[in-house]
């Protein structure tokens, strides 16, 4: 197989990309007004790695946008506030913080567009994480989670850690990553729409889902990413 043909038959996932950019300056309670001026850098700096990419020769990339992050236990714990209309009544979630993620999306999903009209050859698929991950903390039941706003592993960088005994009823794994059960539930949306656009069933138009489960597409998926993502370390300097 040519160098060509690795690139573009795989498929990319390029992100999520802007959580620690954002993450740290949140933790170093920095004012979200400042903060807010990075995205348009973050936004930029995706742009260029999805470019980069589509002139190495890919064709089908997946950009995923931000997490809800104010459903995030360690943002839940960093800013908790006696102030109830900071809070969303339905998902005990934090409304300016899922607000600026969505910002981040907005500008994303703009710029997706712009690159799309410039690559109309390529196809550039937006995930939206955050719809997604906010099925289950708006219906936490229907997804099977119990503790949607609380974390798996409490204390999980020291050596006193705390372990649940049941990780597939919470969406928190450590307060800041999600558990695998959260991740099947957000891939699930993603991988049969409409949380993609396109739908990232029909990204891999090799897989013939009349032959092919859920579980099978995920990793040929996620196979696909890392044979490409290992070819381009040692081809390019772009890692």
């Amino acid at each position: 197989m040519t160098e060509p043909s690795i690139l573009g038959n795989s498929l990319f996932l390029v992100g999520e990309i802007g959580g620690n950019d954002y993450n740290h300056p949140f933790f170093q309670n920095r004012r979200v007004e400042e903060i807010r001026t990075f995205v348009p850098s973050v936004i930029e700096a995706i742009s260029y790695a999805i470019t980069d990419l589509i002139k190495l020769g890919a064709k089908n990339l997946v950009v995923p946008g931000n997490l809800p992050i104010g459903c995030v236990p360690v943002y839940l714990t960093q800013f908790q506030t006696q102030k109830l209309e900071d809070y969303d009544a339905k998902t005990g979630c934090i409304r300016w913080l899922n607000d600026f993620s969505q910002y981040h999306n907005r500008l994303l999903q703009d710029e997706i567009e712009r690159v799309k009209g410039l690559h109309p050859h390529a196809t550039i698929a937006y995930a939206d994480f955050y719809e997604s991950a906010m099925r289950l903390f708006e219906s936490p039941k229907q997804f099977g989670f119990k503790e949607p706003l609380s974390a798996c592993c409490v204390g999980c960088d020291g050596p006193s850690a705390k372990l649940c005994s049941d990780p597939s009823i919470y969406a928190s794994w450590d307060g800041l990553h999600l558990t695998e059960a959260a991740y099947r539930t957000i891939a699930d949306g993603l991988l049969k729409g409409p949380l993609a656009v396109p739908s990232l069933n029909r990204t891999c138009p090799n897989v013939q889902q009349s032959s092919a489960s859920t579980d099978t597409l995920k990793m040929l998926c996620l196979s696909m990413s890392i044979i490409s993502l290992a070819w381009l370390r040692k081809k390019s300097t772009l890692f």
